[in-house]
Parts: C-alpha cells; structure tokens; sequence
C-alpha cells in the first residue's frame, strides 16, 4: 500500500483539525471542578476526543484531566501521548500573526500549538486513521492518549497512570526524531529577595521558557544612566528608560527559548538585573542574583556546573515578580542523565542563601534514560529511517521534560526533524505542512512496527 499517498489524503482534514485546535488559548486556567486546569485545556480536549468519535473510534474522558482514543483489540497497549495546553502567547510580545489563528504561508503554517504539540497530536489522529483505512490486523489496543497539563506538571497523566496504568509500549511525539533515549533530570526552586530597593518588577511568561521581557522601577540617581545604557548597547538589546517622578523604570526586551535550550534566548531578567549592578547600583538583591546567576545559564553560581558524555546542565530563571516589597522567581534546572537528583540537591544545598536572597527548593525529578539500542529505541528508528532515508541521525539525549517521564515503556519520538527551530515557547511557532504529513507517515510504520513486536 502506499501509505504516503494515503496520508496525503488527509492534508485538508489535517489542516482543518489543526486550525480549530490552535483556535483554542489552551493554556493553564483558573480550575473549576469541570475543567481542572481551566476552560482552555478542558475545551481542548473536548473538540479533539469529538473528532476521534466522530471517526468512529472509542474514546473515553478521565475527569476531564485527560482523554483517550482507542481502535484495536488484545491484552497489550501501545500509547500515542501527546498534549494540547500550550505555553502562554501574545500577540503583543512579538508575533507578525495572531498566535490563536492558524495561518499558511508558502506551505508554512503559524501558531501557538503548530509544533508543539497539537501539530504532533493531529498527525497521530491521521495516522491512526491511515492504520484503520489500511485494513491490517490491529491486534494490539492503539490509543491516542491526549492531556491538557504537559506543560505546567503532567498532572494530566499522573491521572491517567492512577486510572488506567502505564503502556506497554509508547512514545510521545513531544520531543525529536529519531528518538529520545535520555531525558535531563529536573530541579524546580524559587528565590525570594531578603532585603531591596528596587521598587517593582515584573517579567516572564512560565517557568520553562528564557524570559523575553522584564520591567524593574528604581530610584532615580541610583545608578548610571549612561553606564547601564552603554551595558545594553553592548549586547544589542532593545530597552527604555521611562522618567516618573521619583523613580525610572527600565524595560528590557530579551529572546524568549524553551528553558531545556537556554542558549537559544537572551535572559530579560538576567540581563537587567546584571546591567544595574553594572551600572553601579548597589543592592543585597541585586547582588544576590548576579553572584547566584549572573548572564550565564550553566549553574556556576550555585556550584552545579556539570556535565557527562550527553550534555551539559541549564539553569533558568523564567519568571519574577514582586508583591509587599518582596522579589519571588523561578528557577529551572535540567540535569545530565548519568547523575541523580539526590546528587544534584545535595550539590545545591550548598548554596541556597546569602544576605540579599535565599533559594528554596520545592522538587526534583530524576532522568530517564534507555539504552540506545533497547528494543523500542531500535524500532522507532528504524520506522524513521524507512520514512525518511535519513541513516545517519540517531537517536539522542535532551533537556527537555516530556510525558515519557511520567508513564512506563515511552519514550519521546518526533515531532521535530533534525537541525530545525520550530520556536517552541517563542513568538511566531510555526511547522511546515508537508512535515505535519510525514510525522504522520512515520508514525504509521513506527505504529506498525509495534504491532508486530
């Protein structure tokens, strides 16, 4: 059969489901005991499980948490998990089209979710379809299992794990081709100021993302005008400098990056902050933050600066705001493979206070990490490399945190090709249609392969 032709089939229908779903702001909400991550996620995941049964495949709602596709018969369970919350998008930070308008240009399509991951999600709804068109013998349960809270803790699939157990055999097309076989462990803290004058500040989207914008307001005559106006020439970044009465507010605008790739982004927070102490204004905060992080994002400060045969740790400061003259700020922490989170906290613990701030710790996960040539790392390669020719990728390790963590035998795989920058967690996410398409013709053989293990 010729299963490309056949998905190209479905291009129209992919881009109608993908259109509706990137419609929808689906990001984490105000909990109501009908929608426990909000209105958004919950609406989401109603309009996706609509469309698998009006396809005519079982599908089944878990309190609204999460939800599930079904076609197939048998004891075993193969998972699809992916996600449909996204991180937060305005159209003010950046973007040249409405985030929550899908829109095609020279067969490019634009939107929050493009890429990541209502792209991947609707691909593995056209790939199922294209299996049950096939007429093979489906003798294996196959579900499409789609959360609503991949991004702010996976409490989705927690939720589906209690209700129903783990898989069998799974991936998540959350992450790369040709496969994830190892995932940084991760450390969330917070930092709190202990003593400031800076009088407000504010900047951040989430937690997982490089800061792109942050606004502090401090005394006038505090610091340099000139010396911290030439720290940001320096780096070629865009600010002002607004006079009010008794005080100057600085905005400084930086490049947001997912936070398991924080090279790819400019740090607003981190920037600003360290142009003041540049600029020569004194503050316990201040100064905290820059012995503590500085511009830099591999854990120096606070003694983590690590690494193994399969990267490097990250550090990033996402969020920060002030309330009743306190600072409060995210950290972020992405951790090689071959090392545990007991090691890290313990490295950590170290440095978690001096007089102008303190850090507290409120989790940690270990990583993940299959060997890369388990049985279910090989298979999916080879689905890749039968689709796409391409025998030199392999499979790798990354910083990000995908749903393979949080449920057994899963591993991420797709939905990003090698070498590209869909601006996952920035403005302007975007994802070739033609590649829509061929993650879907992957994900047939990869779902294939699995069947006949």
């Amino acid at each position: 059969m010729d299963v490309h032709a056949m998905v190209e089939g479905y291009r129209t229908e992919l881009l109608e489901r993908l259109s509706k779903l990137v419609a929808i702001n689906s990001r984490e909400g105000t909990p109501t005991p009908d929608a426990p991550f909000g209105e958004g996620p919950r609406k989401a995941l109603d309009t996706a499980l609509k469309m698998m049964a009006d396809d005519g495949f079982k599908t089944v709602d878990l309190d609204h948490y999460i939800g599930y596709a079904e076609m197939g018969e048998g004891k075993e369970l193969i998972g699809v998990v992916g996600h449909l919350d996204i991180v937060p998008a305005n159209k003010e930070d950046g973007w040249d089209t409405d985030p929550f308008v899908m829109t095609e240009k020279d067969g490019i399509v634009y939107g929050r979710g493009v890429a990541d991951d209502k792209g991947a999600v609707v691909a593995s709804m056209i790939a199922m379809k294209v299996i049950r068109d096939m007429g093979i013998p489906v003798n294996k349960r196959v579900r499409l299992i789609m959360g609503t809270n991949e991004e702010t803790g996976s409490k989705c699939l927690h939720h589906y794990v209690e209700k129903e157990g783990s898989v069998d055999y799974g991936f998540t097309p959350d992450g790369d081709f040709p496969g994830i076989h190892g995932e940084k462990g991760m450390v969330a803290a917070v930092y709190r100021s202990k003593k400031t004058g800076i009088r407000a500040i504010k900047g951040g989207t989430a937690r997982n993302v490089v800061c792109p914008k942050c606004t502090a307001e401090v005394d006038k005559c505090s610091y340099s005008r000139r010396a911290l106006e030439d720290y940001f020439n320096s780096f070629d970044l865009e600010y002002t400098i607004t006079d009010k009465e008794a005080t100057d507010e600085i905005t400084l605008i930086g490049t947001a990056a997912h936070a398991s790739l924080p090279e790819l982004g400019v740090n607003a927070i981190s920037y600003l902050l360290c142009g003041l102490k540049k600029a020569g204004y004194q503050d316990p905060f201040v100064d905290f933050y820059c012995s503590h992080f500085g511009t830099n994002y591999d854990g120096t400060g606070v003694g983590l600066n690590v690494s193994d045969e399969y990267g490097a740790l990250t550090l990033n400061n996402g969020v920060i705001s002030m309330e009743d003259g306190v600072i409060t700020g995210s950290i972020d922490i992405r951790f090689p493979v071959t090392y545990t989170a007991k090691q890290i906290v313990k490295m950590f613990s170290e440095h978690l206070e001096d007089d102008g701030g303190v850090i507290e710790i409120k989790g940690s996960h270990d990583p993940l990490f299959f060997p890369a040539d388990s049985p279910l790392v090989k298979l999916l390669l080879e689905a890749y490399q039968e689709v796409t020719g391409d025998m030199e990728t392999q499979p790798m390790t990354i910083g990000g945190g995908t749903y393979a963590k949080s449920i057994d035998n899963t591993i991420a795989f797709g939905c990003a090709f090698p070498g590209k920058d869909y601006r996952i967690h920035n403005t302007n996410e975007w994802c070739p249609v033609d590649e829509l398409l061929l993650q879907a013709e992957i994900y047939v053989s990869a779902i294939i392969k699995l069947l006949n293990i």
